[in-house]
């Protein structure tokens, strides 16, 4: 079971095609993006319409119009992205077992139940240290380490796939 969504997968994966191979912001249709990622159009609207009510994209409007990051893409961590479409969630649920020992009879001593859950403390710790990594990573970051492996025609083939649907629109 994944913590997170898929769309929260998509929308990283979507906002780094906003980045060129240079570390530039590139304005692209989310029709555009979910084209070039073979992913569903009307999901992707959903996903695009959240990362615009966090202020993370920003539409632009006219002819050949589209959105763009609405701030430098280093300074949106996955974290960002992750809050903006899956809003915060816990990991964990504390169902407060320590308290229905069958040995309490229905009436748990203070001992029992005093104090945070020691379980609970160490979801809440994972927890914590996982939103503490995503936040240390931007789409830059995510982006430079996708250009990094590819081969040097890949971010040329990506210019030319954009320029050639953005001439077709």
């Amino acid at each position: 079971m994944a913590f997170y969504s898929s769309g929260v997968e998509y929308g990283i994966h979507s906002l780094t095609c906003m980045i060129d191979a240079k570390g530039n912001r590139r304005e692209m249709t989310v029709r555009e993006i979910a084209q070039l990622q073979g992913v569903p159009f009307d999901y992707l609207s959903k996903i695009f319409t959240k990362l615009s009510k966090a202020g993370l994209i920003v539409s632009t409007e006219g002819k050949g119009g589209g959105v763009q990051l609405a701030r430098s893409p280093e300074l949106i961590t996955l974290l960002d992205i992750a809050l903006a479409i899956d809003d915060k969630k816990s990991i964990f649920q504390c169902k407060e077992v320590r308290e229905r020992f069958a040995v309490f009879n229905d009436s748990p001593p203070k001992w029992a139940c005093s104090g945070v859950c020691g379980i609970h403390a160490v979801m809440k710790m994972a927890q914590d240290r996982m939103e503490e990594a995503l936040a240390q990573y931007s789409i830059l970051d995510i982006s430079r380490s996708i250009y990094v492996k590819a081969p040097d025609n890949f971010a040329i083939e990506v210019d030319e796939w954009i320029d050639k649907k953005r001439q077709q629109s």
